[in-house]
């Protein structure tokens, strides 16, 4: 039977890592054993980052809709239990763009909130 060597493969696995970490500081963009490292813990970090993506986001709009709120002399979860006990169900960002957009529309909510409590 005929040898087969691998050598292509391999180059071509590694030379896929190395694209990878392009731009990766000093030896981790030029030494495949430390590139093929960074490249394994940086899909980690954007694996994490992915999820933290949206915890943040949530954060952000409850962070817009609290301070709105503010000024009507309601705090977030009042207004929040206000809001289920009148039947009305909009996503917090959407509240958020509300808030920040048609100040009028938001009021009325206010509102309704308070009337349902």
């Amino acid at each position: 039977m005929a040898r087969i060597k691998g050598a292509m493969m391999t180059r071509k696995r590694r030379n896929k890592t190395l694209k990878l970490a392009k731009g990766y500081y000093g030896s981790k963009s030029k030494h495949f054993k430390m590139a093929k490292q960074q490249v394994m813990k940086s899909g980690n970090y954007a694996f994490a980052g992915r999820k933290q993506k949206k915890r943040d986001f949530r954060r952000l709009w409850i962070t817009r809709i609290s301070a709105a709120v503010k000024m009507y002399d309601m705090n977030y979860s009042t207004f929040m239990n206000g809001l289920k006990k009148a039947g009305i169900t909009l996503n917090r960002k959407m509240l958020s763009e509300l808030a920040i957009n048609d100040a009028a529309a938001f009021a009325s909510l206010v509102e309704a909130a308070k009337k349902a409590l």
